[in-house]
């Protein structure tokens, strides 16, 4: 019988481009007659049919993407905590998880679906291929500001997101050097380093601390100094959430909410509570937190989010399933899930892009 009908959700953390690949999945699927239900909330609205906050699952028409492209967010909704096979559920007045992963297959054969375009990170691509285990039709789209999933040259949001942080720092810049300061700037990105890294990188930022190279505070400190024997009484760091000190665990806000990943979040703060002690000069700590997530994709996500969207809609044309698709520059191509899921894609120490910054002079704290 060929495709007739296809589901479409966006699951984990929202990022710009959303839109725009929900908007390239429902054109180039309704130029061949079938049908894209979105799904609402990610798996949300797979493990309850009836789940309404606020649409539900509804089919999706040219009226409903016609003005979304530069729309920040996604219109399907999308959750971090709908994970089928550790799902929270009340159970005897407590919360507790469970598999509802197979009332999710029962669903979606229910649906009449032929394929699902999921589109997600690292976690959500592990679901996805858990869920091509129990015999559902997927092929991935890899979406995520903090660009540590494997299998792909860039993921779409992360572009967008790096401008935000830019902005930030360039207006960051003006007040450190009004009021001779140190600024440091707090930025996403969990493990991975890659934000803060292009955020030093674009902004000319002078520190720049990641997860993927525990940092001391005695070269830092030196940083700053130096830049005040030469006149240059304030410095900009920018720090990545998942940083720590050698020895040390990175800074969570508190003890793991079931459902949920650790929250991330103070380590601009402890930067600051190291520094401090050893300098004359006033430190303030900026967190950008979600500021990153929001706002109207640029240029390169646009672009990005639709090829991405076209081609998952070739790929289920071709049956080409348990696949995620990928830029492999300039061309977009499939990938194996389970290969992009293989290795957590993390800053490598000799890379090119820390060589930079090293070069240009941004201290990492080694």
């Amino acid at each position: 019988m060929g495709v007739r009908r296809i589901g479409l959700l966006t699951a984990g953390g929202d990022c710009p481009g959303l839109n725009a690949l929900i908007r390239a999945v429902v054109l180039a699927a309704l130029e061949r007659r079938w049908d894209v239900l979105g799904i609402e909330d990610a798996t949300h609205g797979l493990v309850d049919l009836e789940y309404h906050r606020p649409l539900g699952n509804h089919w999706l028409t040219l009226d409903d993407v016609e003005d979304i492209l530069a729309r920040g967010g996604t219109i399907l909704g999308t959750s971090n905590k709908s994970d089928p096979f550790h799902y929270v559920v009340e159970r005897d007045g407590q919360r507790v998880e469970m598999d509802v992963s197979d009332r999710v297959m029962e669903n979606y054969r229910a649906l009449g679906l032929d394929g699902m375009v999921w589109v997600g990170g690292d976690g959500s691509m592990r679901i996805a291929d858990r869920m091509a285990d129990k015999g559902m039709q997927v092929v991935g789209v890899p979406k995520t500001i903090d660009l540590d999933l494997g299998g792909t040259d860039y993921t779409f949001g992360f572009h967008t997101a790096v401008e935000t942080i830019t902005a930030a720092v360039d207006r960051l810049q003006d007040t450190a050097e009004s009021h001779d300061r140190v600024m440091i700037v707090e930025v996403m990105g969990r493990n991975a380093g890659f934000l803060a890294l292009h955020g030093a990188l674009a902004g000319g930022a002078h520190i720049c601390l990641i997860p993927e190279v525990p940092y001391r505070i005695e070269p830092i400190l030196a940083k700053i100094r130096d830049r005040c024997r030469a006149g240059l009484p304030y410095s900009i760091a920018i720090v990545a959430e998942g940083a720590a000190p050698a020895g040390g665990e990175p800074s969570y806000a508190g003890p793991r909410a079931l459902g949920e990943m650790p929250k991330l979040l103070g380590a601009g703060a402890r930067l600051a509570a190291a520094l401090e002690p050893h300098l004359d000069l006033d430190t303030r700590v900026t967190v950008l937190g979600h500021v990153q997530r929001g706002g109207s994709p640029n240029q390169f996500d646009r672009i990005l989010a639709t090829r991405f969207g076209v081609a998952a809609v070739e790929a289920i044309e071709r049956g080409d399933f348990r696949k995620m698709v990928s830029l492999r520059t300039p061309d977009i191509v499939t990938v194996p899930i389970a290969d992009a899921i293989a290795k957590p894609r993390r800053v490598e120490r000799e890379s090119t892009l820390l060589h930079a910054a090293r070069s240009v002079g941004i201290e990492i704290g080694e």
